[in-house]
């Protein structure tokens, strides 16, 4: 759980640059790989993480108005990373104009139980990471070169 802004706001800043190296090795062509039919694609993954920030973002009272629909994967890798780094600057703008230390504390409702913002923006990062590691393995199965994240790859070596 984030106590003060500013760790939340470096954190963020960490995992977002991290994210967007995985996002900017996309293809166009790659959009569509999966682990198996029917699972969650490279596309699917990078925009669900343009957009999720949107839904943790509401429940702490932020306002993440990304102008696009949700549902519509862009046919376009290029689509995905500018898309994913606007939001990423709405988030950090969002958070260092709207939420104080004192407010991270305090307790939201979050489907019928009260937890405190600064948790679900923990959950957020945390979300967002998971989703990183998922794309890391699809990117390799997609013989696209995986960046090194929370550490070397087998490209870095």
């Amino acid at each position: 759980m984030y106590r003060r802004v500013t760790d939340f706001l470096n954190e963020w800043s960490q995992s977002a640059d991290g994210t967007a190296k995985v996002i900017n090795n996309l293809t166009d062509e790659k959009l569509d790989q999966s682990i198996v039919e029917n699972h969650s694609t490279l596309g699917w993954l990078g925009w669900h993480l343009v957009n999720s920030p949107a839904f943790f973002g509401k429940l702490v009272g932020l306002d993440i108005d990304l102008s696009h629909d949700p549902d519509q994967v862009p046919e376009k890798a290029k689509d995905i990373a500018e898309a994913y780094n606007k939001m990423v600057q709405m988030v950090k703008d969002q958070v260092e104009q709207q939420l104080t230390d004192e407010a991270l504390n305090e307790q939201v409702d979050s489907f019928g139980t009260p937890i405190p913002r600064g948790a679900i923006l923990r959950k957020m990062v945390d979300h967002q990471t998971h989703h990183r590691g998922q794309m890391t393995v699809l990117l390799r199965q997609a013989g696209l070169s995986v960046p090194g994240v929370m550490g070397p790859t087998k490209e870095d070596q």
